[in-house]
Protein backbone atom coordinates (compact mmCIF):
# COMPACT_ATOMS: atom_id res chain seq x y z
CA UNK A 1 0.00 0.00 0.00
CA UNK A 2 1.51 3.30 -1.09
CA UNK A 3 0.88 6.73 0.30
CA UNK A 4 1.27 9.95 -1.65
CA UNK A 5 0.69 13.62 -1.00
CA UNK A 6 -1.52 14.21 -4.06
CA UNK A 7 -3.42 11.77 -6.27
CA UNK A 8 -4.88 13.11 -9.52
CA UNK A 9 -7.62 11.24 -11.36
CA UNK A 10 -7.47 12.05 -15.07
CA UNK A 11 -4.47 12.76 -17.30
CA UNK A 12 -5.95 15.40 -19.58
CA UNK A 13 -4.81 19.02 -19.83
CA UNK A 14 -6.06 19.77 -16.33
CA UNK A 15 -4.72 16.62 -14.71
CA UNK A 16 -1.25 16.28 -16.22
CA UNK A 17 -0.47 19.99 -15.77
CA UNK A 18 -1.58 19.75 -12.14
CA UNK A 19 0.70 16.72 -11.72
CA UNK A 20 3.74 18.53 -13.11
CA UNK A 21 3.11 21.65 -11.02
CA UNK A 22 2.61 19.54 -7.88
CA UNK A 23 5.90 17.76 -8.51
CA UNK A 24 7.65 21.11 -9.04
CA UNK A 25 6.40 22.19 -5.61
CA UNK A 26 7.80 19.09 -3.96
CA UNK A 27 4.74 16.88 -3.66
CA UNK A 28 4.73 13.16 -4.24
CA UNK A 29 2.27 12.67 -7.07
CA UNK A 30 0.21 9.84 -8.48
CA UNK A 31 -1.54 10.48 -11.80
CA UNK A 32 -4.22 7.96 -12.79
CA UNK A 33 -5.37 7.71 -16.41
CA UNK A 34 -7.54 4.95 -17.87
CA UNK A 35 -7.05 5.86 -21.53
CA UNK A 36 -4.55 8.16 -23.25
CA UNK A 37 -2.47 10.93 -21.70
CA UNK A 38 -3.55 14.36 -22.84
CA UNK A 39 -7.24 13.50 -22.65
CA UNK A 40 -9.72 14.88 -25.15
CA UNK A 41 -7.65 17.93 -26.09
CA UNK A 42 -4.54 16.14 -27.28
CA UNK A 43 -6.21 13.01 -28.67
CA UNK A 44 -9.70 13.89 -29.94
CA UNK A 45 -10.10 17.67 -29.67
CA UNK A 46 -7.85 20.73 -29.88
CA UNK A 47 -4.76 19.17 -31.46
CA UNK A 48 -6.13 16.71 -34.06
CA UNK A 49 -8.73 19.20 -35.25
CA UNK A 50 -6.04 21.87 -35.73
CA UNK A 51 -3.99 19.39 -37.77
CA UNK A 52 -7.03 18.91 -40.01
CA UNK A 53 -7.64 22.67 -40.13
CA UNK A 54 -4.10 23.24 -41.35
CA UNK A 55 -4.27 20.48 -43.99
CA UNK A 56 -7.60 21.83 -45.25
CA UNK A 57 -6.28 25.38 -45.43
CA UNK A 58 -3.15 24.29 -47.28
CA UNK A 59 -5.22 22.38 -49.81
CA UNK A 60 -7.49 25.37 -50.35
CA UNK A 61 -4.53 27.76 -50.65
CA UNK A 62 -2.74 25.52 -53.16
CA UNK A 63 -5.72 25.76 -55.48
CA UNK A 64 -5.42 29.56 -55.34
CA UNK A 65 -1.62 29.75 -55.53
CA UNK A 66 -1.64 31.33 -58.98
CA UNK A 67 -2.26 34.73 -57.38
CA UNK A 68 1.17 34.49 -55.78
CA UNK A 69 2.87 33.54 -59.01
CA UNK A 70 2.87 29.81 -58.27
CA UNK A 71 1.39 27.59 -60.94
CA UNK A 72 0.55 24.19 -59.48
CA UNK A 73 -1.44 21.85 -61.68
CA UNK A 74 -3.51 18.81 -60.84
CA UNK A 75 -3.63 19.40 -57.07
CA UNK A 76 -4.60 16.15 -55.37
CA UNK A 77 -5.93 15.52 -51.87
CA UNK A 78 -4.84 12.32 -50.11
CA UNK A 79 -7.07 11.96 -47.05
CA UNK A 80 -5.17 8.91 -45.80
CA UNK A 81 -2.03 11.06 -45.62
CA UNK A 82 -4.01 13.85 -43.98
CA UNK A 83 -5.18 11.47 -41.25
CA UNK A 84 -1.70 9.98 -40.91
CA UNK A 85 -0.21 13.44 -40.38
CA UNK A 86 -2.86 14.19 -37.75
CA UNK A 87 -2.09 10.94 -35.94
CA UNK A 88 1.66 11.64 -36.05
CA UNK A 89 1.23 15.07 -34.47
CA UNK A 90 -0.98 13.63 -31.72
CA UNK A 91 1.45 10.78 -31.03
CA UNK A 92 4.37 13.19 -30.72
CA UNK A 93 2.56 15.43 -28.24
CA UNK A 94 1.26 12.55 -26.12
CA UNK A 95 4.78 11.13 -26.00
CA UNK A 96 5.98 14.57 -24.94
CA UNK A 97 3.57 14.61 -22.01
CA UNK A 98 4.75 11.15 -20.95
CA UNK A 99 8.35 12.38 -21.08
CA UNK A 100 7.54 15.43 -18.92
CA UNK A 101 5.80 13.30 -16.31
CA UNK A 102 8.76 10.95 -16.08
CA UNK A 103 11.25 13.82 -15.80
CA UNK A 104 9.17 15.30 -12.97
CA UNK A 105 9.01 11.94 -11.17
CA UNK A 106 5.23 11.71 -11.43
CA UNK A 107 3.99 8.16 -10.76
CA UNK A 108 1.73 7.37 -13.72
CA UNK A 109 -0.81 4.62 -13.08
CA UNK A 110 -2.92 3.20 -15.91
CA UNK A 111 -6.40 2.10 -14.88
CA UNK A 112 -9.89 3.15 -13.85
CA UNK A 113 -10.15 4.98 -10.54
CA UNK A 114 -12.88 5.25 -7.94
CA UNK A 115 -13.06 6.79 -4.48
CA UNK A 116 -13.32 4.48 -1.48
CA UNK A 117 -13.30 7.42 0.93
CA UNK A 118 -11.92 10.93 1.01
CA UNK A 119 -8.32 9.72 1.27
CA UNK A 120 -8.43 6.42 -0.62
CA UNK A 121 -8.48 5.73 -4.34
CA UNK A 122 -9.07 2.27 -5.78
CA UNK A 123 -7.56 1.65 -9.22
CA UNK A 124 -8.66 -1.26 -11.42
CA UNK A 125 -6.51 -2.44 -14.31
CA UNK A 126 -5.27 -5.59 -16.02
CA UNK A 127 -2.99 -6.33 -13.08
CA UNK A 128 -5.87 -6.27 -10.58
CA UNK A 129 -6.66 -3.65 -7.98
CA UNK A 130 -4.37 -1.07 -6.42
CA UNK A 131 -5.22 0.95 -3.33
CA UNK A 132 -3.73 4.43 -3.02
CA UNK A 133 -3.88 6.47 0.16
CA UNK A 134 -3.46 10.19 -0.36
CA UNK A 135 -3.54 13.41 1.63
CA UNK A 136 -5.20 15.25 -1.25
CA UNK A 137 -7.11 14.20 -4.34
CA UNK A 138 -7.74 16.18 -7.51
CA UNK A 139 -10.58 15.12 -9.81
CA UNK A 140 -9.84 15.89 -13.48
CA UNK A 141 -12.04 13.45 -15.38
CA UNK A 142 -12.89 15.90 -18.18
CA UNK A 143 -15.93 15.86 -20.44
CA UNK A 144 -17.66 13.64 -22.98
CA UNK A 145 -19.73 14.09 -26.11
CA UNK A 146 -23.20 15.36 -25.29
CA UNK A 147 -25.86 13.68 -27.39
CA UNK A 148 -29.01 15.62 -28.08
CA UNK A 149 -32.39 13.86 -27.67
CA UNK A 150 -32.88 13.40 -31.41
CA UNK A 151 -34.55 10.33 -32.88
CA UNK A 152 -32.00 8.35 -34.88
CA UNK A 153 -28.92 10.11 -33.50
CA UNK A 154 -27.48 6.73 -32.51
CA UNK A 155 -27.94 5.01 -35.87
CA UNK A 156 -24.81 3.57 -37.44
CA UNK A 157 -22.78 6.08 -39.40
CA UNK A 158 -23.84 9.24 -37.56
CA UNK A 159 -20.52 10.77 -36.57
CA UNK A 160 -19.50 12.59 -33.40
CA UNK A 161 -16.52 14.93 -33.09
CA UNK A 162 -14.43 11.86 -32.25
CA UNK A 163 -15.26 9.54 -35.17
CA UNK A 164 -15.11 12.34 -37.73
CA UNK A 165 -11.38 12.72 -37.06
CA UNK A 166 -10.71 9.44 -38.87
CA UNK A 167 -12.75 9.92 -42.05
CA UNK A 168 -10.44 8.79 -44.87
CA UNK A 169 -12.97 9.01 -47.68
CA UNK A 170 -14.51 12.42 -48.11
CA UNK A 171 -18.27 12.61 -48.68
CA UNK A 172 -19.74 14.87 -51.31
CA UNK A 173 -21.93 16.47 -48.66
CA UNK A 174 -22.23 16.61 -44.88
CA UNK A 175 -24.92 17.93 -42.54
CA UNK A 176 -23.61 19.32 -39.27
CA UNK A 177 -26.06 19.38 -36.37
CA UNK A 178 -24.91 22.21 -34.13
CA UNK A 179 -23.43 25.59 -35.01
CA UNK A 180 -21.23 25.97 -31.95
CA UNK A 181 -17.44 25.99 -31.95
CA UNK A 182 -17.05 22.29 -32.82
CA UNK A 183 -19.64 22.37 -35.58
CA UNK A 184 -18.29 25.54 -37.17
CA UNK A 185 -14.68 24.39 -37.12
CA UNK A 186 -15.54 21.12 -38.86
CA UNK A 187 -17.78 22.96 -41.30
CA UNK A 188 -14.81 25.01 -42.52
CA UNK A 189 -12.51 21.97 -42.54
CA UNK A 190 -14.88 20.06 -44.82
CA UNK A 191 -15.63 23.09 -46.94
CA UNK A 192 -11.92 23.66 -47.59
CA UNK A 193 -11.66 20.00 -48.58
CA UNK A 194 -14.38 20.66 -51.20
CA UNK A 195 -17.38 19.16 -49.40
CA UNK A 196 -20.85 20.77 -49.48
CA UNK A 197 -21.81 21.63 -45.90
CA UNK A 198 -25.18 22.25 -44.24
CA UNK A 199 -25.31 23.50 -40.63
CA UNK A 200 -28.47 23.18 -38.56
CA UNK A 201 -28.37 25.25 -35.37
CA UNK A 202 -31.11 25.14 -32.73
CA UNK A 203 -30.48 28.67 -31.41
CA UNK A 204 -31.19 31.94 -33.19
CA UNK A 205 -27.53 32.40 -34.07
CA UNK A 206 -24.36 30.37 -34.44
CA UNK A 207 -21.45 30.50 -31.96
CA UNK A 208 -23.39 31.47 -28.81
CA UNK A 209 -21.55 33.96 -26.61
CA UNK A 210 -19.71 35.48 -29.56
CA UNK A 211 -20.10 39.15 -30.49
CA UNK A 212 -22.99 39.54 -32.92
CA UNK A 213 -20.88 41.45 -35.46
CA UNK A 214 -18.43 38.57 -35.51
CA UNK A 215 -21.14 35.95 -36.08
CA UNK A 216 -22.58 38.10 -38.85
CA UNK A 217 -19.16 38.30 -40.52
CA UNK A 218 -18.37 34.58 -40.27
CA UNK A 219 -21.88 33.72 -41.52
CA UNK A 220 -21.29 35.88 -44.59
CA UNK A 221 -17.89 34.27 -45.19
CA UNK A 222 -19.37 30.78 -44.72
CA UNK A 223 -22.01 31.47 -47.34
CA UNK A 224 -19.30 32.30 -49.89
CA UNK A 225 -17.58 29.02 -49.07
CA UNK A 226 -20.63 26.85 -49.84
CA UNK A 227 -21.55 26.44 -46.17
CA UNK A 228 -25.31 26.73 -45.76
CA UNK A 229 -26.38 27.79 -42.25
CA UNK A 230 -29.92 27.39 -40.93
CA UNK A 231 -30.57 28.82 -37.47
CA UNK A 232 -33.64 28.35 -35.24
CA UNK A 233 -33.73 24.79 -36.57
CA UNK A 234 -34.98 22.13 -34.18
CA UNK A 235 -33.73 18.78 -35.47
CA UNK A 236 -36.36 16.09 -34.92
CA UNK A 237 -35.12 12.97 -36.65
CA UNK A 238 -32.20 11.42 -38.52
CA UNK A 239 -32.83 8.53 -40.87
CA UNK A 240 -30.79 6.51 -43.38
CA UNK A 241 -32.00 6.07 -46.92
CA UNK A 242 -29.83 4.16 -49.41
CA UNK A 243 -26.54 6.06 -49.76
CA UNK A 244 -27.51 9.19 -47.86
CA UNK A 245 -28.98 10.41 -44.59
CA UNK A 246 -32.05 12.54 -44.15
CA UNK A 247 -32.39 15.10 -41.35
CA UNK A 248 -35.86 16.38 -40.51
CA UNK A 249 -36.07 19.67 -38.64
CA UNK A 250 -38.66 22.19 -37.53
CA UNK A 251 -38.30 25.87 -38.42
CA UNK A 252 -40.99 28.48 -37.87
CA UNK A 253 -43.53 25.71 -37.30
CA UNK A 254 -42.77 24.08 -40.65
CA UNK A 255 -41.13 20.67 -41.07
CA UNK A 256 -38.21 20.68 -43.50
CA UNK A 257 -35.42 18.28 -44.38
CA UNK A 258 -31.81 18.14 -45.49
CA UNK A 259 -30.13 15.23 -47.28
CA UNK A 260 -26.43 14.50 -46.93
CA UNK A 261 -23.97 11.68 -47.45
CA UNK A 262 -22.63 12.08 -43.89
CA UNK A 263 -23.98 13.47 -40.62
CA UNK A 264 -21.90 15.10 -37.87
CA UNK A 265 -23.66 15.51 -34.52
CA UNK A 266 -21.81 18.43 -32.93
CA UNK A 267 -24.22 19.16 -30.10
CA UNK A 268 -21.62 19.98 -27.46
CA UNK A 269 -19.92 18.33 -24.50
CA UNK A 270 -20.81 17.70 -20.87
CA UNK A 271 -18.99 16.86 -17.65
CA UNK A 272 -17.72 13.30 -17.42
CA UNK A 273 -17.76 12.01 -13.85
CA UNK A 274 -15.85 8.92 -14.91
CA UNK A 275 -17.98 6.50 -12.91
CA UNK A 276 -16.88 8.13 -9.64
CA UNK A 277 -19.20 7.59 -6.70
CA UNK A 278 -19.15 11.23 -5.63
CA UNK A 279 -22.20 11.32 -3.42
CA UNK A 280 -20.89 8.50 -1.23
CA UNK A 281 -18.18 10.70 0.18
CA UNK A 282 -20.10 13.99 0.16
CA UNK A 283 -18.96 15.63 -3.07
CA UNK A 284 -21.81 17.78 -4.36
CA UNK A 285 -22.67 18.74 -7.93
CA UNK A 286 -23.76 22.13 -9.21
CA UNK A 287 -24.84 23.27 -12.70
CA UNK A 288 -24.18 19.77 -14.10
CA UNK A 289 -20.61 19.74 -12.82
CA UNK A 290 -18.72 19.17 -9.57
CA UNK A 291 -19.26 22.07 -7.20
CA UNK A 292 -16.03 23.92 -6.40
CA UNK A 293 -15.21 27.17 -4.62
CA UNK A 294 -12.89 29.91 -5.87
CA UNK A 295 -9.92 27.84 -4.69
CA UNK A 296 -11.13 24.80 -6.72
CA UNK A 297 -11.97 22.91 -3.54
CA UNK A 298 -15.02 20.62 -3.59
CA UNK A 299 -17.45 20.19 -0.70
CA UNK A 300 -14.93 17.75 0.80
CA UNK A 301 -11.97 19.62 2.30
CA UNK A 302 -9.07 17.64 0.87
CA UNK A 303 -10.57 16.97 -2.57
CA UNK A 304 -10.31 19.44 -5.45
CA UNK A 305 -11.72 19.37 -8.99
CA UNK A 306 -10.39 20.99 -12.17
CA UNK A 307 -11.22 21.16 -15.87
CA UNK A 308 -14.39 20.27 -17.74
CA UNK A 309 -15.77 18.16 -14.89
CA UNK A 310 -16.41 21.44 -13.00
CA UNK A 311 -18.51 22.62 -15.98
CA UNK A 312 -17.23 26.18 -15.59
CA UNK A 313 -15.61 27.02 -18.93
CA UNK A 314 -14.96 23.95 -21.08
CA UNK A 315 -11.62 25.00 -22.56
CA UNK A 316 -8.28 23.21 -22.33
CA UNK A 317 -6.37 26.32 -21.26
CA UNK A 318 -8.86 26.93 -18.46
CA UNK A 319 -8.42 23.34 -17.28
CA UNK A 320 -4.63 23.74 -17.17
CA UNK A 321 -4.89 27.01 -15.26
CA UNK A 322 -7.33 25.45 -12.81
CA UNK A 323 -4.89 22.57 -12.32
CA UNK A 324 -2.12 24.98 -11.36
CA UNK A 325 -4.40 26.98 -9.04
CA UNK A 326 -5.69 23.85 -7.27
CA UNK A 327 -2.19 22.48 -6.67
CA UNK A 328 -0.83 25.79 -5.42
CA UNK A 329 -3.71 26.02 -2.96
CA UNK A 330 -3.01 22.50 -1.74
CA UNK A 331 0.63 23.46 -1.28
CA UNK A 332 -0.27 26.54 0.77
CA UNK A 333 -0.04 29.38 -1.76
CA UNK A 334 -3.72 30.42 -1.47
CA UNK A 335 -4.73 31.49 -4.97
CA UNK A 336 -8.23 32.27 -6.25
CA UNK A 337 -9.49 31.45 -9.73
CA UNK A 338 -10.74 34.34 -11.86
CA UNK A 339 -12.82 33.66 -14.97
CA UNK A 340 -13.30 37.30 -16.02
CA UNK A 341 -10.40 37.44 -18.47
CA UNK A 342 -10.34 34.16 -20.39
CA UNK A 343 -9.49 34.26 -24.11
CA UNK A 344 -11.36 31.99 -26.49
CA UNK A 345 -10.11 30.72 -29.84
CA UNK A 346 -12.20 29.41 -32.73
CA UNK A 347 -10.40 27.91 -35.72
CA UNK A 348 -12.77 28.72 -38.53
CA UNK A 349 -11.38 30.47 -41.61
CA UNK A 350 -10.64 33.16 -40.80
CA UNK A 351 -9.98 32.52 -37.11
CA UNK A 352 -12.05 34.08 -34.34
CA UNK A 353 -10.82 35.11 -30.90
CA UNK A 354 -12.48 36.94 -28.05
CA UNK A 355 -11.77 38.08 -24.50
CA UNK A 356 -13.84 39.97 -21.95
CA UNK A 357 -17.27 41.40 -22.63
CA UNK A 358 -19.15 41.56 -25.91
CA UNK A 359 -20.95 44.77 -26.85
CA UNK A 360 -24.28 43.16 -25.93
CA UNK A 361 -22.95 42.28 -22.47
CA UNK A 362 -21.59 45.81 -21.96
CA UNK A 363 -25.01 47.25 -22.80
CA UNK A 364 -26.68 44.89 -20.32
CA UNK A 365 -24.40 46.21 -17.58
CA UNK A 366 -25.37 49.78 -18.51
CA UNK A 367 -21.76 50.89 -18.96
CA UNK A 368 -20.91 53.92 -21.06
CA UNK A 369 -18.42 52.73 -23.64
CA UNK A 370 -16.50 53.48 -26.81
CA UNK A 371 -15.61 51.15 -29.66
CA UNK A 372 -12.52 51.03 -31.83
CA UNK A 373 -12.43 48.99 -35.05
CA UNK A 374 -9.96 48.25 -37.78
CA UNK A 375 -10.47 46.10 -40.90
CA UNK A 376 -7.85 43.50 -41.74
CA UNK A 377 -7.92 44.54 -45.40
CA UNK A 378 -6.21 47.83 -44.41
CA UNK A 379 -3.21 46.04 -42.90
CA UNK A 380 -0.08 45.78 -45.05
CA UNK A 381 1.01 42.28 -44.07
CA UNK A 382 -2.52 40.95 -44.44
CA UNK A 383 -2.63 42.29 -48.00
CA UNK A 384 0.57 40.41 -48.88
CA UNK A 385 -1.00 37.21 -47.54
CA UNK A 386 -4.28 37.80 -49.40
CA UNK A 387 -6.17 37.09 -46.15
CA UNK A 388 -8.15 40.32 -46.13
CA UNK A 389 -11.39 39.21 -44.50
CA UNK A 390 -12.19 40.24 -40.96
CA UNK A 391 -11.77 43.02 -38.42
CA UNK A 392 -10.85 43.75 -34.82
CA UNK A 393 -13.21 45.39 -32.34
CA UNK A 394 -12.03 46.83 -29.01
CA UNK A 395 -14.47 48.07 -26.37
CA UNK A 396 -13.29 50.52 -23.69
CA UNK A 397 -14.93 52.27 -20.77
CA UNK A 398 -15.81 55.84 -21.72
CA UNK A 399 -14.96 56.98 -18.19
CA UNK A 400 -11.42 55.68 -17.68
CA UNK A 401 -10.49 54.01 -21.00
CA UNK A 402 -10.00 50.60 -19.37
CA UNK A 403 -10.43 47.80 -21.93
CA UNK A 404 -13.70 45.91 -21.39
CA UNK A 405 -13.49 43.41 -24.20
CA UNK A 406 -12.08 42.58 -27.60
CA UNK A 407 -13.28 40.47 -30.52
CA UNK A 408 -11.17 39.58 -33.55
CA UNK A 409 -12.01 37.77 -36.76
CA UNK A 410 -9.13 37.43 -39.18
CA UNK A 411 -5.84 35.74 -39.92
CA UNK A 412 -3.80 35.04 -36.75
CA UNK A 413 -6.73 36.15 -34.56
CA UNK A 414 -6.11 33.35 -32.05
CA UNK A 415 -2.53 34.54 -31.57
CA UNK A 416 -3.30 38.26 -31.53
CA UNK A 417 -5.87 38.07 -28.71
CA UNK A 418 -3.25 37.67 -25.98
CA UNK A 419 -2.00 41.25 -26.09
CA UNK A 420 -5.52 42.33 -25.19
CA UNK A 421 -5.83 39.55 -22.60
CA UNK A 422 -2.65 40.73 -20.85
CA UNK A 423 -3.87 44.33 -20.97
CA UNK A 424 -7.23 43.43 -19.45
CA UNK A 425 -5.68 41.19 -16.82
CA UNK A 426 -3.65 44.16 -15.60
CA UNK A 427 -6.32 46.87 -16.03
CA UNK A 428 -4.18 48.62 -18.63
CA UNK A 429 -5.77 51.65 -20.28
CA UNK A 430 -6.05 51.77 -24.05
CA UNK A 431 -3.49 54.60 -24.12
CA UNK A 432 -0.81 52.10 -23.04
CA UNK A 433 -1.44 50.08 -26.20
CA UNK A 434 -1.45 53.26 -28.28
CA UNK A 435 1.91 54.29 -26.79
CA UNK A 436 3.46 50.88 -27.48
CA UNK A 437 5.36 50.66 -30.78
CA UNK A 438 4.11 47.75 -32.87
CA UNK A 439 6.50 46.28 -35.44
CA UNK A 440 5.74 46.86 -39.12
CA UNK A 441 4.63 45.06 -41.17
CA UNK A 442 2.84 42.70 -38.79
CA UNK A 443 -0.74 41.63 -38.23
CA UNK A 444 -0.42 42.98 -34.65
CA UNK A 445 -0.74 46.49 -36.08
CA UNK A 446 -4.50 45.95 -36.31
CA UNK A 447 -4.52 46.06 -32.49
CA UNK A 448 -2.66 49.39 -32.45
CA UNK A 449 -4.99 50.90 -35.04
CA UNK A 450 -8.16 49.69 -33.29
CA UNK A 451 -6.84 51.11 -30.00
CA UNK A 452 -6.29 54.45 -31.75
CA UNK A 453 -9.78 54.24 -33.23
CA UNK A 454 -11.40 54.03 -29.78
CA UNK A 455 -10.30 57.66 -29.41
CA UNK A 456 -11.07 58.56 -33.02
CA UNK A 457 -7.38 58.68 -33.95
CA UNK A 458 -6.84 55.74 -36.35
CA UNK A 459 -4.04 56.57 -38.80
CA UNK A 460 -4.68 54.11 -41.62
CA UNK A 461 -8.46 53.93 -41.66
CA UNK A 462 -11.34 56.39 -41.87
CA UNK A 463 -14.52 55.01 -40.30
CA UNK A 464 -17.72 56.54 -41.62
CA UNK A 465 -20.70 57.09 -39.29
CA UNK A 466 -18.85 56.69 -36.02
Amino acid sequence: MSKTSITIIGGGTGGYVAAIRAAQLGAEVNLIEKDKLGGTCLNWGCIPTKALVYSAQKYSEMKEAKRFGIEANNIQLNMKRVIKNKDTVVKQLVSGVDFLLKKNNVNLIKGEANLSDKNTVLVKNNQGNEVINSDYIILATGSKVKKAPIKGIDIQGVLTSKEVLDVEVLPESIAVIGGGVIGMEFAFIFSNFGVDVNILEYLDDILPGTDSEITSEISSIAKRKRIDITTSAEVKEISKEDDYYKVKYLKNGETKEVKAEKILAATGREANFGGLDLEKIGIKKENNGIKVDEYLKTTVDNIYAVGDVTNKILLAHVASHQGVIAVENIMGKERKIDYDVVPSAIFTEPEIAQVGLTEKEVKKQDINYKIGKFPFRANGKVKTMNKRKGFIKIIISEKDHIILGCSIIGVHATDLIHELTLAMNNNIKVEEIINTIHAHPTTSEVIHEAALDTLGEALHYVRINR
